[in-house]
């Protein structure tokens, strides 16, 4: 021990042994202590205190101090806490300025503490003694420190010492972990070396031989051939032999031996695990008397099966035993066991019952992956047996439980070879599709107080509405396969069960429920939920029947084919005569009726005129003092109009047979007057899709029935009056009656009432809210929208009906685009309060509160949807209601026009081929849009997403320019105006009301921000291709640059959009963030020139070889990346909002310096700027970072340990004593998540697809998906 002092006195001092002014430091640091930690000591001196401990770490003689005391076991274990972590700082922050004899002497102080450790030694200071040696091997093993094996070894084999075996595991363990599964700097710049020598050590010598006959051999690091996998096994199967209940030490070493297995299980060698019998002894394991034992097995095999990569062999090896009867009764008993009360939930088990849920998944999906080598020996497969328990797990009342396993069904079900043998067994496949059929009920429109066990587990599982929801709508997709897959398979029986359970349900709706009753009504009553579930049972099947339909085409299938459809057919006429009242039932039915039409019985028309029938005829009618019901009715209502398009879309040749019967039908039906506008043009867009889609009439017949249609619509363009209204703004407000409203507004004072929904509307108010509504009716914009969604919807390119829309609209764009553009340029000028000219200009005031469209927002808005939307329906005869309906006016004519311009987008060069359209569609969409709400911007980006992606390549030079470089100036002003306007609010403290509107324009502003960062990342997709380019007057051969590269060369457009992108990464939004920290690195090599990225700096393959960047405007764009962008990533990695991204703004860095270092220094010189920074410390980083051997990894720790001093922490770490100076706990905190990463994926919704191929994935301006999170009242008031 002396001669350890005398090193470690000789740490850092330059001389021998300790003077004593150093001695005199002790004590100081003893009183420091006592005054932190004792609660009589007052705020200023726990603070001095503090502040003197700090400084003490920079001391050159701290490592003395931190060894001396550390190694006396006399001194309180929160002295040597401390005394540890002063070793800790010497090691992280001067290990670099040590020379040999230092870091040697440092490293032998931690290999003395790790001898002298005891059990009397509390846990937390072996636990740092562990990390003190794991922070030396990661500086210096098999480097200067070769013989680290040996040292481990030794301690392992200390006699009779369960700490010691503790200690190494403990190390193991960290290593493992920061080796393979962290991001510490210090180990990416080794990370080589170091995993290298981690497989050499961990792996036992005749593995790695037998494994890879041919390889390079490592580093000479081990010790002994059985390596650390075999000896920590061989521990592990010891312990597990003794009573792990009632001997803590034993059951100590079990779980830490387990803990190292569950760091190892997914890197190591799979021969390694199975040459040392890992997999049997964990499921003993399993089987132990202690939960936390068991816990931990589980864990560590999850971290095993999670792995998806075995070979045949290791499959083999590794998973076919475990399909074994032997494991599978033990996999089935544990289940039963870990079965949670939802009353009275055992967390432990609950978390056991889920983690088993997904290793037994992971096992089912290798049956799936690898059946073509599973062995067919049922010694060794119990296949029933394994199938009987993915059943037992399937009927989890927790869903959470269940779904990992539906998800197995649909992969096993999906097998060729699997699938089949296992619908032969009905044990199985019915109460299966039972299970999956009870499964589909809409929970989340269950009341939250409903006794119902899933339910109630459903709730402890979530945390969020939108969380929940998204989570339902998974199981709901997976149970739908199921369903799919099983009728596929045994179609006969499965529809069978499937229709008679639907019957039954339909015959005893109101059985143990009140009657139907109007006064009463309630959209989520139980029969509406009860026929909902039973319908989406019947779509899912629907689909399984198409599929086997399509494995049946062969003739001597025909009668089999036949048989089904007539018993089909006779259900469907049974359904059709029974009568509901409930409107949604009728609503369900209704598209039940639909899809049998369009589907399983699409070639027996004369059903499908039935359900025609049924819906021209049906037309129920409102009850206004009924306002639920009301609404309700009106959604049945809509959809009849839906599932009319639906009929024609699907159907036309079949209703062309009987086309003139019900052209007559309709014709009577309008020229009776009861049609309102709306359901007009539904019926006359009905007779336009059955001939456009239709592939029996001849060119010329088509051509003239179809005019007959759109001559008129385009004729009102060309309406005198109409160009005369909208020659003007004051000319379009007084088309759509805005000039009354204003004069009214400013008659009532409006500016001085503050509750305006406590303000009956008069006479005249409610006469104006009339005529406002009915003035939308005689414009040509919902007729316009309809006749040319029809013309474009679901029709490909390259087809006769696209050939036909082409034909038929190529002579009315050049009439009604000047008037369009017109009434959208005074659309958006009606949000800017100075054209409000009709109003007093102290009164304009009030013009935003009248626009600003309302909202629920899920976990922000106070009650629920429903309420929001009574509260707004009871608002309509007042003033409230009287702004929602001018609102709606100028609603109805901006996203009608956005409607128009995207379907006229589908229609090609009949669009983009305008010369002078470019400019004045800029001008219209994006001029006045500054003063848009934050969510109506969202539906103007989406159009512009739709414009590029809809744009002919050959096109794009011509016509994307203005568009593009408008849309990223204005998106990069406003965003940020938007983002700086919330960072001022947040800084201000706000009432519970104002704090709720805060809340709702955060949401919407991220929301917009997503939108926004999403559209660049898809213009600067490097993976996006051109479309095939069309006949388009003989350019076909001409090679064009790819949207992305067409952005980066245009200055005009890239100059805005880099500074939209930088702006991006300084928001405080995590996730858009992240994601334009992607786009960056992809970007930076396309701006370094050609010669530098066929180099090392470069690393990828430039992306403009076809159309470069002009060199000037490279250049700049290089200069500003290296300087601004340089100093926003510092910026916002300095900030502690971002810490969980500075990662990834260090590889952003990193990929600057990199490329761009032969061409400009400016990063390097923003890099040395920085406080506390030295310049050769940059210079060396860089030299290292440029070495062709430096990963990206190794680059990304060389900026990360540059900015060490600059990073911010996180929130949640602020305020906290330093972790050196504060009492530590026994126990530290789990390190691994409750919720499993594969638990996580299934409580998100999946990412919707954007391909510019039709405008139903964002109908009404909502995302699709995101109607429960924000549902506006667009809709509420149009007539």
């Amino acid at each position: 021990m002396t001669a350890h002092t005398s090193i470690n006195g000789n740490m850092g001092t330059g001389g021998v042994g300790i003077d004593p002014e150093g001695m005199a430091v002790l004590p100081k640091i003893h009183k420091a202590l006592e005054v932190i930690h004792s609660p009589y000591s007052s705020n200023d001196d726990r603070k001095d205190a503090q502040i003197f401990l700090e400084e003490v770490k920079n001391d050159e003689k701290a490592s003395f101090y931190g060894f001396h005391l550390a190694v006396d076991k006399s001194q309180p274990p929160v002295v040597r806490h401390y005394a540890l972590s002063l070793l800790e700082h010497a090691i992280k922050h001067k290990w670099a300025y040590y020379n040999e004899e230092e870091a040697v002497a440092l490293r032998h102080c931690v290999l003395q503490l790790s001898q002298g450790v005891s059990r009397d030694d509390p846990i937390y200071l072996r636990n740092k003694i562990a990390l003190l040696w794991v922070e030396v091997a990661k500086r210096s093993w098999a480097g200067e420190w070769m013989d680290m094996d040996t040292m481990l070894v030794q301690l392992w084999q200390v006699p009779d010492s369960a700490v010691h075996k503790e200690l190494v595991l403990g190390i193991l363990e960290m290593l493992s972990d920061d080796i393979f599964n962290g991001d510490d700097t210090v180990v990416a710049v080794r990370e080589g070396i170091l995993s290298k020598a981690s497989v050499e050590i961990f792996t036992p010598a005749a593995v790695l031989v037998d494994t890879f006959p041919n390889r390079q051999v490592g580093p000479d690091v081990r010790c002994g051939d059985e390596g650390w996998l075999a000896r920590i096994t061989d521990l592990l199967s010891h312990c597990l032999s003794g009573d792990v209940q009632n001997n803590a030490e034993l059951r100590s070493c079990a779980i830490r031996a387990l803990a190292v297995l569950y760091s190892l299980l997914p890197w190591v060698v799979p021969n390694a695990v199975t040459a040392t019998g890992c997999v049997q002894v964990m499921c003993e394991g399993l089987r132990a008397s202690h939960i936390e034992v068991q816990k931990a097995s589980l864990e560590a095999m999850h971290s095993l099966y999670a792995r998806t990569s075995f070979v045949d062999q290791e499959f083999l090896d590794l998973v076919v035993p475990l399909y074994g009867s032997k494991y599978i009764d033990l996999f089935r008993r544990l289940f039963e066991w870990s079965v949670v009360d939802p009353e009275d939930i055992d967390d432990d088990k609950y978390q056991f019952s889920k983690k088993l849920s997904e290793v037994i998944s992971f096992l089912g999906n290798y049956m799936d992956r690898r059946f073509n080598v599973l062995p067919n020996d049922s010694d060794r497969i119990d296949f029933k047996g394994f199938l009987q328990l993915l059943l037992l797990i399937t009927q989890s009342q927790s869903l959470v439980v269940s779904i990992p396993v539906v998800v197995t069904w649909t992969r096993l079900l999906n097998n060729r070879s699997l699938g089949p043998n296992i619908a032969d067994v009905p044990t199985f496949i019915g109460p299966l599709l039972e299970c999956c059929s009870s499964r589909l009920v809409r929970y989340e429109n269950l009341p939250e107080d409903t006794q119902d066990p899933t339910l109630q587990l459903l709730l402890e599982d979530t945390d969020t509405i939108p969380e929940r929801h998204a989570f339902l709508g998974n199981y709901r997709r997976y149970s739908s396969q199921v369903i799919e897959s099983i009728v596929r398979l045994k179609i006969t029986d499965a529809m069978q069960h499937i229709l008679s359970q639907t019957e039954n349900v339909l015959e005893h709706l109101y059985d143990n429920v009140p009657p139907f009753d109007m006064a009463t009504y309630s959209k989520t009553s139980q029969p509406v939920l009860r026929v909902d579930t039973q319908a989406t049972v019947i779509e899912a099947a629907l689909k399984g029947i198409s599929q086997w339909r399509h494995t049946k085409e062969e003739p001597h299938h025909e009668q089999e084919v036949a048989s089904l459809e007539e018993n089909l057919e006779s259900w469907c006429n049974r359904l059709l005569g029974m009568k509901f009242e409930d409107p949604l039932i009728r609503k369900r039915i209704l598209q039940l009726l639909v899809a049998f039409s369009v589907m399983a019985l699409d070639r027996i028309p004369g059903f499908m005129l039935k359900v025609l029938e049924h819906i021209l005829v049906t037309w129920p009618a409102t009850h206004p003092d009924y306002r639920v019901y009301t609404d309700a009715i009106k959604e049945l209502q809509s959809e009849s109009m839906v599932e009319l398009q639906r009929l024609a879309a699907k159907m036309p040749d079949h209703l062309l047979n009987v086309y003139d019967q019900i052209e007559a039908k309709v014709n009577e039906m309008i020229a009776s007057g009861t049609l309102d506008e709306k359901r007009q043009i539904t019926y006359q867009t009905f007779l336009f899709t059955i001939v456009h889609r239709s592939t029996r009439l001849d060119q010329a017949t088509k051509a003239q029935k179809l005019r007959g249609f759109i001559e008129p619509v385009v004729s009102q363009w060309q309406n005198d009056n109409l160009k005369q209204a909208l020659s003007s703004y004051t000319g379009f407000c007084e088309l759509m009656a805005l000039d009354k409203a204003q004069s009214y507004l400013a008659r009532k004072q409006m500016q001085n009432i503050a509750d305006w929904g406590s303000v009956e509307l008069d006479a005249e108010g409610q006469a104006l809210q009339a005529e406002l509504e009915e003035r939308q009716t005689v414009l040509p914009l919902r007729p316009t929208k309809s006749f040319l969604t029809c013309s474009v919807d679901k029709v490909d390119k390259e087809t006769d009906p696209y050939r036909v829309s082409c034909a038929l609209w190529q002579d009315g764009f050049p009439i009604i685009l000047p008037e369009l553009l017109n009434f959208l340029n005074h659309a958006h000028a009606s949000h800017t309060p100075d054209n409000w000219v009709g109003l007093p200009p102290e009164t304009r005031s009030i013009v935003g509160r009248v626009l600003t469209d309302r909202f629920w927002q899920a976990g922000i808005s106070e009650g629920s949807k429903d309420e929001f939307y009574a509260r707004v329906l009871d608002k309509k005869n007042t003033l409230e209601g009287l702004a929602s309906t001018i609102r709606g006016s100028i609603r109805f004519v901006r996203e009608n026009c956005y409607a128009i311009i995207y379907c006229m987008t589908r229609l090609d060069v009949q669009f983009y081929g305008f010369s002078e359209l470019p400019g004045p569609l800029a001008h219209a969409l994006l001029a006045d849009s500054f003063s848009l709400s934050a969510h109506q911007l969202i539906n103007v980006l989406n159009l512009v997403r739709y414009l590029v992606d809809n744009c002919p390549v050959p096109l794009r030079d011509h016509f994307l320019p203005p568009i593009l470089a408008a849309c990223c100036l204005q998106m990069n002003s406003r965003i940020n105006a938007e983002w700086a306007k919330l960072d001022q609010q947040q800084a201000v403290k706000s009432g519970a009301d104002a704090l709720t509107e805060e809340m709702k324009a955060e949401s919407i502003l991220r929301q917009l921000t997503y939108a926004s960062v999403m559209m660049v990342a898809d213009f600067l997709d490097p993976a996006r291709t051109n479309p095939p380019i069309s006949h388009l007057g003989g350019n076909g051969e001409r090679s064009y640059p790819t949207l992305r590269e067409f952005c980066l060369m245009h200055s005009s457009i890239v100059e805005p959009l880099l500074m939209f992108c930088t702006h991006t990464i300084r928001w405080r939004d995590s996730r858009c963030c992240g994601i334009m920290l992607r786009v960056f690195r992809s970007i930076i090599p396309d701006f370094a020139p050609a010669e530098a990225n066929s180099s090392r700096a470069g690393g990828a393959k430039h992306q403009a070889d076809t159309s470069p960047t002009p060199p000037a405007t490279a250049t700049a764009i290089r200069e500003y990346i290296s300087s601004d962008v340089v100093k926003a990533c510092i910026t916002s990695i300095h900030e502690p909002y971002f810490v969980e991204l500075q990662k990834d703004f260090a590889s952003v860095i990193a990929a600057i310096v990199v490329t761009y270092s032969h061409h400009t220094a400016t990063a390097r010189n923003v890099l040395i700027s920085l406080p506390n920074i030295k310049q050769a410390d940059v210079d060396s980083g860089i030299e290292y970072m440029m070495r062709k051997e430096t990963g990206s990894k190794a680059q990304r720790a060389v900026i990360l340990q540059l900015l060490g001093d600059l990073k911010g922490v996180s929130v949640s770490e602020m305020g906290k004593l330093s972790k050196s100076i504060a009492m530590p706990t026994a126990n530290p905190p789990a390190k691994r998540p409750i919720r499993s990463k594969m638990a996580q994926q299934f409580m998100t919704a999946p990412a919707p697809n954007h391909n510019g191929s039709g405008q139903d994935n964002n109908t009404n301006g909502h995302q699709d998906g995101n109607t429960d999170v924000l549902d506006g009242v667009a809709s509420l008031f149009e007539s």
